[in-house]
């Protein structure tokens, strides 16, 4: 064999090795430089108190959702990477791999279930209505017909009140804009989960408007994951469980909540 033959010979082999290793070092980059090992979550930030950020313009994300997220990564062993997406971009993100998992008040449904998996449930909520305090005509959902309703995109709020007859529904992009257009005069009624309404008036201390007692469904949020993803599943129903047993997740529920689970 020729010199320059072995010479062109060793020139590919180095640049096969350093593709190899470049492509080596991409791999180690989505992981923490200390070797930590990271849990990508999916939320919309705008439904609090599951996930929100502070008025003081902090970039932690708080709530309840953010707090056992947080917990079940760390009984995992991991860190809780939090990644700010509307909500109707969250499966889409998590089927093209830029998520592991969606921690953002989602419902579970026959219809997500044909998207994603889901955890066990670890929290049962359910949809009432808002109107102003002077509303003496909206007494429940039968009474929602040909009214003007906001809800937030892509929730099942929106797909209830799509049900109700002659409504006219304004999808927003977030539960604070539902409240907005309440306030403006803009809608008749809002439409969101029980403890985001109830949470509205009590941080906001409003007075000019009233939620109605009635609840039309009972709903159980989970975390979604990618479906067939079993392994990250049972990772986090074991977390779960732990956290239910030991007590934190009563301490994180009572925090937000200001009563234990199921009172």
């Amino acid at each position: 064999m020729s010199k320059k033959l072995l010479m062109l010979c060793a020139l590919c082999v180095f640049a096969v090795s350093a593709l190899f290793a470049g492509c080596g070092g991409q791999e180690q980059a989505k992981g923490s430089e200390d070797g930590e090992k990271v849990l990508r979550v999916g939320v919309n930030a705008d439904f609090a108190p599951f996930e929100f950020q502070d008025e003081n313009g902090s970039s932690e994300y708080q709530g309840f959702d953010m707090d056992l997220i947080r917990a079940v990564a760390k009984e995992m062993g991991y860190t809780a990477d939090i990644q700010n997406i509307n909500f109707d971009g969250l499966i889409p993100a998590m089927e093209s791999g830029n998520i592991d998992i969606i921690a953002s008040g989602m419902t579970i449904n026959d219809t997500r279930k044909q998207q994603v998996d889901f955890s066990d449930p670890y929290y049962t909520s359910g949809l009432t209505i808002v109107v102003p305090v002077d509303n003496q005509d909206i007494k429940g959902f039968a009474d929602l017909k040909g009214k003007r309703i906001a809800v937030q995109i892509g929730t099942t709020s929106m797909a209830e009140a799509q049900k109700i007859e002659g409504a006219e529904v304004k999808a927003l992009n977030s539960s604070a804009d539902t409240f907005m257009e309440l306030k403006a005069g803009n809608v008749d009624a809002v439409i969101n989960d029980l403890p985001v309404n109830d949470y509205f008036i009590k941080k906001t201390g409003a007075t000019d408007v009233k939620r109605l007692e009635e609840r039309l469904t009972s709903e159980e949020y989970g975390f979604a994951m990618k479906k067939g993803n079993t392994e990250l599943v049972q990772k986090v129903n074991d977390a779960l469980k732990t956290l239910k047993e030991n007590g934190e997740y009563d301490k994180i529920y009572e925090k937000w909540f200001g009563t234990k689970p199921g009172k």
